[in-house]
């Protein structure tokens, strides 16, 4: 199991932003001499909080760490032109030495896609039409293409990534439709924070049908985002834990989604909460029962003390990931 954490990279509006830089940095370069694999960011504009933008945070972190990898989960690809990305990705790939994964999401604030000037309907085809145009522009083909983004007759890229082939490319997806077409692109599914066993058993199969009906191979990674919390007992660890959920998902609430939570519920179901043993325990039967090869965890929330971020990484670095990683 490759284990990364998610780092929020989003303050408060009053906060200095330059504290909270130093913050996230620190966060990483702890990650990274934990032996984390990824430290992952999210992707948001018009956000209520200050949100730092990925693909230049990327490069930022990619110079402060060493090893651990810096993962997208997810990028919003239809708000980019897809030469554009290809070329800044392939940029951020050689500024890492190869150490960079990019999760691709469609979205789901419709403020944002009219701020670029993205019909809502064309986000779900942008994402079909860009990861084939990344692969082959990443591989050195010469591409001839034309969409609502734009179009290129015989583009190639000069820069090529330093991975064969370019950074893995996952898709984020929660419906569905949008779990069936990650399978139809032949792309790792990064699976959502919600879920409990049943949930993702059956999405699961879904996905691996779905490969199986396209005539693609079955092994490959299954990556998935966690909210997470370790504390000598599980009681601590979900008091600990549960005011930075309900604000977390209040706030999403608040950008464009229709319902809440039951915390509770979501806590002692979907998240990996608990003291360290409860935790190794759950993260092996990810891997045993469903296959699972990578976690992205969320030990960091927006409003959380720097310091106890910091307890948080180094307690799970050095108490849960010496038995799962």
């Amino acid at each position: 199991m490759r284990v990364g954490i998610f780092l929020s990279a989003q303050f408060d509006p009053d906060t200095d932003p330059s504290a909270g830089l130093a913050a996230i940095t620190e966060q990483a370069v702890l990650a990274d001499r934990l032996g984390f694999d990824t430290v992952y960011l999210g992707h948001h504009y018009l956000a209520h909080s200050a949100f730092l933008q990925p693909l230049q945070l990327a490069g930022y972190l990619a110079h402060a760490t060493e090893r651990v990898r810096i993962g997208f989960g997810v990028l919003l690809a239809p708000l980019h032109n897809p030469i554009a990305l290809a070329e800044e990705l392939a940029t951020l790939d050689v500024l890492s030495g190869g150490r960079i994964t990019v999760g691709l999401g469609a979205g789901y604030r419709k403020r944002e896609c009219a701020a670029f000037g993205v019909e809502w309907g064309d986000r779900i085809r942008r994402l079909r039409e860009y990861v084939p145009l990344l692969r082959a522009l990443w591989a050195g083909e010469k591409v001839t293409a034309e969409g609502s983004w734009g179009k290129v007759e015989n583009a190639h890229l000069a820069l090529r990534p330093v991975q064969a082939g370019g950074p893995p490319l996952w898709i984020g997806a929660f419906a569905d439709p949008a779990i069936k077409r990650a399978a139809r692109l032949d792309a790792p599914w990064l699976m959502g924070p919600e879920g409990g066993e049943e949930a993702i058993a059956e999405r699961l199969a879904l996905y691996r049908d779905e490969l199986r009906a396209h005539g693609h191979s079955l092994d490959r990674a299954y990556p998935m985002s966690r909210e997470a919390c370790v504390a000598p007992t599980t009681e601590g660890a979900v008091a600990l834990v549960r005011p930075h959920l309900e604000r977390q998902y209040s706030g999403y609430k608040s950008w464009d989604t229709a319902q809440g939570i039951d915390v509770d519920r979501y806590i002692a179901e979907d998240c990996l909460v608990g003291d360290p043993a409860r935790v190794v325990e759950r993260i092996r039967g990810l891997e045993r029962v469903h296959g699972i090869t990578h976690l992205s965890l969320r030990l960091q929330f927006m409003g959380m003390p720097h310091d106890q971020a910091m307890a948080q990484i180094r307690r799970f670095g050095e108490e849960v990931l010496p038995h799962v990683g």
